[in-house]
Protein backbone atom coordinates (compact mmCIF):
# COMPACT_ATOMS: atom_id res chain seq x y z
CA UNK A 1 0.00 0.00 0.00
CA UNK A 2 3.47 2.26 0.28
CA UNK A 3 4.06 2.17 -3.36
CA UNK A 4 3.71 4.62 -5.24
CA UNK A 5 0.24 6.00 -6.54
CA UNK A 6 -0.36 4.85 -10.12
CA UNK A 7 -2.23 7.14 -12.08
CA UNK A 8 -4.50 4.86 -14.42
CA UNK A 9 -5.87 6.60 -17.88
CA UNK A 10 -9.07 4.52 -18.92
CA UNK A 11 -11.14 5.15 -22.08
CA UNK A 12 -15.21 4.35 -22.18
CA UNK A 13 -15.44 2.95 -26.12
CA UNK A 14 -18.37 3.79 -27.36
CA UNK A 15 -20.22 5.62 -30.27
CA UNK A 16 -21.85 9.08 -28.96
CA UNK A 17 -25.09 8.39 -29.27
CA UNK A 18 -24.68 5.92 -26.83
CA UNK A 19 -24.57 8.22 -24.01
CA UNK A 20 -26.93 7.62 -21.09
CA UNK A 21 -28.28 11.82 -21.96
CA UNK A 22 -29.37 10.56 -25.43
CA UNK A 23 -31.14 7.23 -24.08
CA UNK A 24 -34.81 8.63 -25.01
CA UNK A 25 -33.28 10.00 -28.43
CA UNK A 26 -34.52 8.57 -31.81
CA UNK A 27 -31.36 8.85 -33.32
CA UNK A 28 -30.78 8.60 -37.20
CA UNK A 29 -29.21 5.64 -38.78
CA UNK A 30 -27.09 7.90 -40.68
CA UNK A 31 -26.10 9.91 -37.72
CA UNK A 32 -24.97 6.73 -35.76
CA UNK A 33 -22.76 5.56 -38.97
CA UNK A 34 -21.47 8.99 -39.05
CA UNK A 35 -20.46 8.61 -35.05
CA UNK A 36 -19.61 5.22 -35.55
CA UNK A 37 -16.94 6.38 -38.07
CA UNK A 38 -15.51 9.37 -35.83
CA UNK A 39 -15.31 7.18 -32.92
CA UNK A 40 -12.62 5.08 -34.68
CA UNK A 41 -11.11 8.01 -35.92
CA UNK A 42 -11.15 9.60 -31.91
CA UNK A 43 -9.72 6.35 -31.11
CA UNK A 44 -6.75 6.26 -32.70
CA UNK A 45 -6.02 9.33 -32.57
CA UNK A 46 -5.80 8.42 -28.74
CA UNK A 47 -3.99 6.02 -29.59
CA UNK A 48 -0.99 7.64 -31.48
CA UNK A 49 -1.42 10.72 -28.78
CA UNK A 50 -0.34 7.67 -25.92
CA UNK A 51 2.21 6.22 -28.36
CA UNK A 52 4.02 9.60 -28.48
CA UNK A 53 3.88 9.48 -24.61
CA UNK A 54 4.82 5.76 -24.37
CA UNK A 55 1.72 5.65 -22.14
CA UNK A 56 -0.06 2.46 -21.32
CA UNK A 57 -3.62 2.98 -20.61
CA UNK A 58 -7.09 0.81 -20.17
CA UNK A 59 -9.67 0.83 -22.65
CA UNK A 60 -13.40 -0.40 -21.75
CA UNK A 61 -14.76 -1.37 -24.67
CA UNK A 62 -18.77 -1.72 -25.79
CA UNK A 63 -18.80 -5.44 -26.74
CA UNK A 64 -20.92 -4.38 -29.89
CA UNK A 65 -17.78 -2.76 -31.18
CA UNK A 66 -15.91 -5.28 -31.19
CA UNK A 67 -17.91 -6.74 -33.94
CA UNK A 68 -18.46 -3.78 -36.21
CA UNK A 69 -14.44 -2.58 -35.76
CA UNK A 70 -12.72 -6.03 -35.07
CA UNK A 71 -9.04 -4.26 -36.29
CA UNK A 72 -9.38 -1.39 -33.83
CA UNK A 73 -9.77 -3.64 -30.84
CA UNK A 74 -6.63 -5.78 -32.15
CA UNK A 75 -5.28 -2.64 -32.47
CA UNK A 76 -5.69 -1.45 -29.39
CA UNK A 77 -4.65 -4.62 -28.12
CA UNK A 78 -1.37 -5.16 -30.16
CA UNK A 79 -0.34 -1.12 -28.98
CA UNK A 80 0.13 -2.77 -25.14
CA UNK A 81 -2.84 -0.93 -24.03
CA UNK A 82 -5.54 -3.31 -21.47
CA UNK A 83 -8.54 -4.59 -23.16
CA UNK A 84 -12.13 -4.35 -20.36
CA UNK A 85 -15.79 -4.43 -21.14
CA UNK A 86 -18.04 -1.68 -20.94
CA UNK A 87 -21.26 -4.14 -21.20
CA UNK A 88 -22.77 -5.28 -24.62
CA UNK A 89 -24.78 -2.69 -26.16
CA UNK A 90 -24.02 0.29 -23.01
CA UNK A 91 -27.06 -0.77 -20.62
CA UNK A 92 -27.28 0.75 -17.44
CA UNK A 93 -27.48 -2.44 -14.83
CA UNK A 94 -30.74 -1.04 -13.65
CA UNK A 95 -31.73 -2.20 -17.03
CA UNK A 96 -31.17 -5.84 -16.50
CA UNK A 97 -32.55 -8.71 -13.85
CA UNK A 98 -29.26 -10.78 -12.08
CA UNK A 99 -29.80 -13.35 -15.27
CA UNK A 100 -29.89 -11.24 -18.31
CA UNK A 101 -26.92 -8.97 -16.63
CA UNK A 102 -24.98 -12.23 -16.54
CA UNK A 103 -25.49 -13.45 -20.32
CA UNK A 104 -24.69 -9.52 -21.41
CA UNK A 105 -21.37 -9.80 -19.36
CA UNK A 106 -20.55 -13.02 -20.82
CA UNK A 107 -21.34 -11.79 -24.26
CA UNK A 108 -19.47 -8.91 -23.90
CA UNK A 109 -16.18 -10.30 -22.72
CA UNK A 110 -15.91 -13.69 -24.87
CA UNK A 111 -16.40 -11.40 -27.80
CA UNK A 112 -14.06 -8.83 -26.70
CA UNK A 113 -11.59 -11.51 -25.47
CA UNK A 114 -11.75 -13.52 -28.92
CA UNK A 115 -11.30 -10.82 -31.03
CA UNK A 116 -8.44 -8.97 -29.01
CA UNK A 117 -6.98 -12.43 -28.48
CA UNK A 118 -6.32 -11.03 -24.92
CA UNK A 119 -7.99 -11.87 -21.39
CA UNK A 120 -10.77 -9.84 -20.50
CA UNK A 121 -10.79 -9.40 -16.59
CA UNK A 122 -12.18 -5.40 -16.10
CA UNK A 123 -15.59 -3.93 -15.86
CA UNK A 124 -16.81 -0.81 -16.29
CA UNK A 125 -20.90 -0.21 -16.05
CA UNK A 126 -22.29 2.20 -18.15
CA UNK A 127 -22.86 5.35 -16.46
CA UNK A 128 -21.52 4.04 -12.84
CA UNK A 129 -24.49 1.97 -12.67
CA UNK A 130 -22.81 -0.28 -10.06
CA UNK A 131 -24.86 1.86 -6.67
CA UNK A 132 -27.14 0.74 -3.83
CA UNK A 133 -29.86 -0.01 -6.58
CA UNK A 134 -27.85 -2.19 -7.90
CA UNK A 135 -26.11 -3.89 -5.06
CA UNK A 136 -27.19 -7.65 -6.59
CA UNK A 137 -24.48 -6.81 -9.44
CA UNK A 138 -21.67 -7.51 -6.89
CA UNK A 139 -22.66 -11.15 -6.82
CA UNK A 140 -22.47 -11.44 -10.67
CA UNK A 141 -19.46 -9.54 -11.17
CA UNK A 142 -17.58 -12.13 -9.08
CA UNK A 143 -19.83 -15.25 -10.42
CA UNK A 144 -18.01 -14.14 -14.14
CA UNK A 145 -15.03 -14.82 -13.19
CA UNK A 146 -13.75 -10.65 -13.53
CA UNK A 147 -10.90 -9.66 -11.50
CA UNK A 148 -12.25 -6.39 -11.15
CA UNK A 149 -14.49 -3.93 -11.52
CA UNK A 150 -14.52 -0.05 -12.44
CA UNK A 151 -17.78 1.68 -11.86
CA UNK A 152 -18.08 2.76 -8.24
CA UNK A 153 -17.69 6.72 -8.11
CA UNK A 154 -17.44 8.06 -4.20
CA UNK A 155 -19.52 11.19 -5.09
CA UNK A 156 -23.23 12.70 -5.07
CA UNK A 157 -24.50 12.76 -8.61
CA UNK A 158 -28.40 12.44 -9.87
CA UNK A 159 -27.46 9.59 -11.99
CA UNK A 160 -25.22 7.58 -10.21
CA UNK A 161 -22.36 7.69 -7.42
CA UNK A 162 -21.98 6.06 -3.98
CA UNK A 163 -20.83 9.09 -2.10
CA UNK A 164 -19.50 7.18 1.43
CA UNK A 165 -17.53 4.58 -0.66
CA UNK A 166 -13.82 4.12 -0.15
CA UNK A 167 -11.99 6.74 -2.40
CA UNK A 168 -8.71 4.00 -2.60
CA UNK A 169 -9.44 0.45 -4.16
CA UNK A 170 -11.19 -1.78 -1.76
CA UNK A 171 -13.26 -5.18 -1.74
CA UNK A 172 -17.05 -4.33 -2.81
CA UNK A 173 -19.63 -6.87 -1.42
CA UNK A 174 -23.07 -7.03 -0.36
CA UNK A 175 -24.70 -6.08 3.01
CA UNK A 176 -25.48 -8.84 4.88
CA UNK A 177 -23.52 -11.84 2.61
CA UNK A 178 -21.06 -13.92 4.71
CA UNK A 179 -19.76 -15.74 1.77
CA UNK A 180 -18.98 -15.05 -2.13
CA UNK A 181 -20.42 -12.18 -3.93
CA UNK A 182 -16.92 -9.72 -3.21
CA UNK A 183 -14.81 -7.91 -6.28
CA UNK A 184 -12.20 -5.78 -6.34
CA UNK A 185 -13.43 -2.30 -6.76
CA UNK A 186 -11.11 0.81 -8.59
CA UNK A 187 -12.75 3.85 -7.90
CA UNK A 188 -12.42 6.95 -9.70
CA UNK A 189 -10.47 9.61 -8.39
CA UNK A 190 -12.21 12.38 -6.41
CA UNK A 191 -10.52 15.42 -4.98
CA UNK A 192 -11.43 15.70 -0.86
CA UNK A 193 -12.34 19.23 0.32
CA UNK A 194 -14.49 20.63 3.09
CA UNK A 195 -15.86 16.66 3.69
CA UNK A 196 -16.68 16.43 0.68
CA UNK A 197 -15.71 14.65 -2.81
CA UNK A 198 -15.36 16.53 -5.26
CA UNK A 199 -15.22 14.14 -8.94
CA UNK A 200 -12.31 15.36 -10.83
CA UNK A 201 -12.21 11.88 -12.73
CA UNK A 202 -12.95 12.85 -16.30
CA UNK A 203 -15.82 13.20 -18.58
CA UNK A 204 -17.60 16.75 -17.78
CA UNK A 205 -15.81 17.45 -14.77
CA UNK A 206 -12.77 17.18 -16.72
CA UNK A 207 -14.13 19.60 -19.36
CA UNK A 208 -15.74 22.04 -16.92
CA UNK A 209 -13.30 22.17 -13.74
CA UNK A 210 -9.92 24.37 -14.12
CA UNK A 211 -7.40 21.96 -14.75
CA UNK A 212 -5.58 22.84 -11.58
CA UNK A 213 -8.76 21.14 -9.61
CA UNK A 214 -8.40 17.79 -11.43
CA UNK A 215 -4.67 18.12 -10.72
CA UNK A 216 -4.92 19.23 -7.09
CA UNK A 217 -6.98 15.96 -6.66
CA UNK A 218 -4.69 13.78 -8.19
CA UNK A 219 -1.93 15.39 -6.42
CA UNK A 220 -3.86 14.79 -3.06
CA UNK A 221 -3.78 11.29 -3.26
CA UNK A 222 -0.51 11.14 -4.12
CA UNK A 223 0.43 12.90 -0.59
CA UNK A 224 -1.83 10.68 0.81
CA UNK A 225 -0.16 7.12 -0.74
CA UNK A 226 -2.94 5.78 -2.31
CA UNK A 227 -2.50 2.92 -4.76
CA UNK A 228 -4.33 4.37 -7.66
CA UNK A 229 -5.71 7.43 -9.38
CA UNK A 230 -8.43 6.40 -11.90
CA UNK A 231 -9.37 8.63 -14.28
CA UNK A 232 -11.63 8.32 -17.69
CA UNK A 233 -12.44 9.69 -20.73
CA UNK A 234 -14.19 8.83 -24.29
CA UNK A 235 -13.35 9.29 -27.76
CA UNK A 236 -16.04 11.52 -28.63
CA UNK A 237 -14.70 13.92 -26.22
CA UNK A 238 -12.08 14.36 -28.19
CA UNK A 239 -14.11 15.63 -31.41
CA UNK A 240 -14.97 18.92 -31.43
CA UNK A 241 -16.26 18.65 -35.07
CA UNK A 242 -19.09 16.01 -34.46
CA UNK A 243 -23.03 16.96 -35.08
CA UNK A 244 -24.33 17.11 -31.95
CA UNK A 245 -27.07 15.26 -30.11
CA UNK A 246 -30.88 17.30 -29.87
CA UNK A 247 -29.98 17.69 -25.77
CA UNK A 248 -31.35 20.42 -23.99
CA UNK A 249 -30.47 21.96 -21.11
CA UNK A 250 -27.84 20.89 -18.08
CA UNK A 251 -27.87 17.13 -20.25
CA UNK A 252 -26.64 19.90 -23.39
CA UNK A 253 -24.15 21.53 -20.89
CA UNK A 254 -22.85 18.40 -19.36
CA UNK A 255 -22.02 16.99 -22.37
CA UNK A 256 -20.39 19.41 -24.90
CA UNK A 257 -18.45 21.87 -22.67
CA UNK A 258 -14.82 21.82 -22.99
CA UNK A 259 -14.57 19.64 -25.90
CA UNK A 260 -12.00 21.97 -27.82
CA UNK A 261 -10.23 21.84 -25.39
CA UNK A 262 -9.65 18.22 -24.03
CA UNK A 263 -6.56 16.96 -26.10
CA UNK A 264 -4.76 19.80 -25.18
CA UNK A 265 -5.42 18.70 -21.62
CA UNK A 266 -4.74 15.61 -21.51
CA UNK A 267 -1.30 16.13 -22.94
CA UNK A 268 -0.74 18.56 -19.81
CA UNK A 269 -1.57 15.33 -17.96
CA UNK A 270 0.43 12.91 -19.86
CA UNK A 271 3.52 15.74 -19.02
CA UNK A 272 2.83 16.26 -15.69
CA UNK A 273 2.55 12.89 -14.17
CA UNK A 274 5.10 11.12 -16.88
CA UNK A 275 6.35 7.74 -15.02
CA UNK A 276 3.34 7.52 -12.87
CA UNK A 277 0.38 6.01 -15.49
CA UNK A 278 -0.04 2.20 -15.53
CA UNK A 279 -2.93 0.05 -17.19
CA UNK A 280 -5.62 -1.00 -14.25
CA UNK A 281 -4.86 -4.76 -14.54
CA UNK A 282 -0.96 -3.69 -13.80
CA UNK A 283 -2.14 -1.92 -9.86
CA UNK A 284 -4.50 -5.07 -9.69
CA UNK A 285 -2.08 -7.62 -9.35
CA UNK A 286 -0.13 -4.99 -7.15
CA UNK A 287 -2.56 -5.12 -4.65
CA UNK A 288 -3.15 -8.83 -4.54
CA UNK A 289 -1.33 -9.03 -1.50
CA UNK A 290 -2.64 -6.50 0.21
CA UNK A 291 -4.89 -5.52 2.74
CA UNK A 292 -7.53 -3.39 1.28
CA UNK A 293 -10.89 -2.48 3.51
CA UNK A 294 -14.12 -4.11 2.25
CA UNK A 295 -17.49 -2.05 1.37
CA UNK A 296 -20.33 -3.45 1.26
CA UNK A 297 -23.44 -1.85 -0.85
CA UNK A 298 -26.86 -2.04 0.43
CA UNK A 299 -30.12 -1.71 -1.45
Amino acid sequence: MNSPTAVVLSFDIEEHHRIEAAARLAVPDDLKRDYAARMEHSTRRLLAQLAAAATPATFYVVGEIAVSHPRLVRDIAAAGHEIGTHSWSHLRVHRFTPATFRDDLRRSIDTLSAVAGVPVVGYRAPTFSVARQTAWAVDVLADVGLKYDTSVFPVRHDRYGVPDAPRVPFRLTREGRRSGGEVLELPLATWRVAGQNLPIAGGGYFRLFPLRCVQAGIDQLIRQSAPLAMLYFHPWEFDPGMPRLALRGVSRFRTYVGIGGTEARLDRLLARYRGRFRRAIDVVESLNAAALPSFALTP
